[in-house]
């Protein structure tokens, strides 16, 4: 099994930045692909990036396309999600997870209908106007 913990959460004003880290641990040469999804108060939870674990290959949702970045330290099994120009509607609880396949079980994971290996506990990012 892999485990993910994730750290970095906080409250940002509007235009600000964060970056999120995603620690893996346990079987975590099974990985093929990490991801970040959120949930906002009220909405289902939906993807916001994925990358490879051994490769170059990254996805965005068209909502934070050009402001976050998703990148990984294979070394330290950690995967961040760099978060700039931040906005109110970015505010969420943010989780990492990981498959050991393909990944289109990431970008078409929607709330809770996601048959993905493994999942954080979540870090809120609050941005406030």
């Amino acid at each position: 099994q892999v485990q993910l913990v994730e750290s970095g959460g906080g409250l940002v004003q509007a235009g600000g930045s964060l970056r999120l880290s995603c620690a893996a641990s346990g079987r975590t040469f099974s990985i093929n692909f990490m991801g970040w999804f959120r949930q906002a108060p009220g909405k289902e939870r939906e993807f916001v990036a994925a990358l490879s674990w051994g490769g170059r290959f990254t996805n965005y949702a068209d909502s934070v396309q050009g402001r976050f970045t998703i990148s990984r330290d294979n070394a330290k099994n950690t995967a961040y999600l760099q978060m700039n120009n931040l906005k109110p509607d970015d505010t969420a609880v943010y989780y990492c997870a990981a498959t050991s396949g393909p990944v289109s079980l990431l970008t078409s994971c929607t709330g809770d209908r996601c048959a993905l290996d493994a999942w954080g506990q979540g870090t809120l990012v609050t941005v406030s106007s």
